[in-house]
């Protein structure tokens, strides 16, 4: 199996219902990390370009940066979570890479850190 990682970085706000109580707006510097795993490499020897996966990353989160994430789509009908961020990332970064990976790799997960310490992982 082979794996490559990709890491980007934005600044966003968010409050996440828990237990049916809103918590105060406050920002992150979410740092994400998503990784492409395959067990055979392309004609080139790559699971996909680290610029493409890289490029398409910053381009997903980029909607985000500098916003109140409550106020952008998804998340103004999904709860803001670490994990749902995390898992929307996944999704869209396996949906905008389809053509562009090496037979049989895939997105195998999302980390995003919302704080030192304080990391939600997403396994498609």
């Amino acid at each position: 199996m082979y794996e490559i990682t990709v890491r980007c970085e934005f600044c966003a706000a968010h409050a996440i219902m828990i237990e049916g109580t809103r918590e105060p707006v406050h920002g992150h510097n979410w740092r994400v990390a998503a990784t492409i795993a395959g067990d055979a490499l392309d004609a080139d020897g790559l699971l996909c370009d680290f610029h493409t996966v890289q490029d398409t990353l910053v381009n997903i989160c980029a909607v985000w940066d500098n916003q109140d994430l409550n106020t952008c789509a998804p998340f103004d009908t999904l709860n803001p979570s670490a994990e749902h961020v995390a898992r929307v990332i996944a999704e869209e970064l396996s949906m905008r890479l389809d053509g562009a990976l090496a037979e049989g790799a895939v997105v195998s997960r999302v980390s995003v850190t919302e704080a030192p310490g304080c990391e939600a992982t997403y396994t498609p």
